[in-house]
């Protein structure tokens, strides 16, 4: 059978069966079951027989179980005041820096997406806390819109990201490594937003109001210890992982218990707050589940069609250098980001863009960083980009006005993915000492 009308036939149906709006992953399924029948001629009997293995095998996967705890991490946060102490905690250390206040998006996404691992959540719970105070301050919205929507985003490269898990499992790559590896690019690309911001405000001082009150060392003093419960949070989880203490599932199961120790000691435990933060992560743990059953199914049935091969030597007859290929898969991503969410782009593209950028000479936990990246800027960009759509029902602007706000903040993570390709090292430096190249 003719290679490209295979390659061919199955993005036809991936984009058909998505395109009826059913759920993606019984959209992966579906293009799976039709593939082998329909094209490989396979029975119904065998279909079901590869797909029980494949739901077995990442059943029992031990490094799935860290998903479901730090995504219930994260909302044991955000349905409590711990969340709250960021802006707090944060507001006398940044009030008198160009842009104010406005750095609190930055670095409280920062903080927040350590913990987290999610960037939905860390927009969400820090966009209801900074927003209307920024707003009410006369801080501009677009600025404020364009930080809060770049910055949340970084809950998908600062450890512990779920999206980094997912790729950790797919790609058979070590997920300490992977968190190992975000840490220096989501650093670079949070000072790259609060540089910016800075420079923003100094070049046009009407974006920020000047806040002429001094800051107290009695002020900075109270701030750290607002932070102290999440900065202690983020020592625990990241450092037994840097430490190789335990691994992320067994620190992520010792993080929800210093949460719930944390809860305790602040007095807000309840079971209304439990029920719903976890209800909450049941849901959000189910959809990320199917995703990587329904993922891990269609991965096998391209492997039978041959679709990684082919398109490998599709774009190889390209003769592409390494640049060109990167330039390639940036474009591919951002495509793919504008129809689905973070995890639905890991699943679906990783069978066949991880093995051509590995033939392509490519470390793959660096190229994890790039996808990640390449994932963030999805993010922000129309029409399904989840952290603008979170933004704008905080703050029920217009979606226009938010995606206007964004722009910024997509090019300057245009320009830290350069930075990333010249200096690979920003990424793989962290890594290659923790555990060995």
């Amino acid at each position: 059978m003719d290679p490209l009308f295979v390659v061919i036939s199955v993005l036809a149906l991936v984009l058909f069966f998505l395109g009826l709006g059913v759920y993606v992953f019984i959209g992966l399924l579906l293009v799976s079951i039709f593939s082998l029948h329909f094209i490989l001629d396979f029975s119904f009997f065998r279909i079901g027989t590869i797909m029980a293995t494949i739901l077995n095998r990442a059943s029992t996967s031990w490094e799935l179980s860290a998903i479901p705890l730090f995504v219930w991490m994260g909302e044991m946060m955000f349905h409590t005041d711990i969340s709250s102490r960021l802006f707090n905690g944060l507001s006398p250390m940044v009030r008198r820096v160009p842009g104010g206040l406005l750095h609190t998006n930055v670095i409280g996404s920062a903080l927040f997406a350590s913990i987290s691992g999610s960037s939905a959540a860390t927009t969400a719970t820090v966009g209801q806390i900074t927003l209307a105070e920024l707003d009410k301050r006369g801080y501009s919205r677009q600025l404020a819109f364009g930080s809060l929507a770049g910055a949340g985003s970084l809950g998908l490269l600062i450890p512990p990201s779920i999206v980094m898990i997912v790729y950790g499992v797919l790609a058979e790559v070590s997920i300490s490594r992977l968190f190992a590896a975000g840490v220096f690019p989501g650093i670079m690309l949070a000072l790259m937003y609060s540089g910016y911001i800075a420079v923003a405000c100094l070049v046009k001082p009407q974006l920020a109001p000047s806040d002429p009150t001094p800051v107290s060392l009695l002020e900075v003093i109270r701030g750290i210890g607002q932070l102290l419960p999440l900065i202690a949070l983020m020592a625990v989880v990241l450092g037994l992982i840097y430490t190789g203490i335990a691994t992320p599932s067994e620190s992520a199961a010792i993080g929800v218990a210093s949460t719930l120790l944390l809860i305790v000691l602040t007095r807000q435990f309840n079971l209304g707050v439990m029920r719903n933060a976890l209800l909450s992560s049941i849901v959000t743990s189910c959809m990320i589940t199917s995703l990587l059953i329904s993922a891990a199914f269609l991965s096998t049935a391209m492997s039978y069609l041959h679709v990684p091969q082919n398109v490998a030597a599709l774009i190889t007859t390209l003769d592409l250098s390494p640049g060109g290929l990167v330039l390639v898969m940036a474009v591919f991503y951002l495509l793919l980001g504008m129809f689905l969410d973070g995890i639905s782009i890991t699943v679906m593209s990783l069978p066949i863009t991880l093995p051509l950028m590995v033939s392509a000479g490519f470390d793959p936990v660096w190229f994890g960083v790039f996808m990640v990246i390449m994932i963030e800027m999805a993010q922000i960009t129309p029409p399904v980009g989840f952290n603008l759509f979170i933004i704008q029902g905080i703050s029920k602007a217009s979606i226009a006005s938010v995606v206007r706000a964004s722009v910024p903040f997509f090019f300057i993570m245009c320009a830290a993915t350069i930075i990333l390709l010249y200096w690979p090292d920003i990424a793989l430096w962290l890594p290659n000492n923790l555990y060995g190249k």
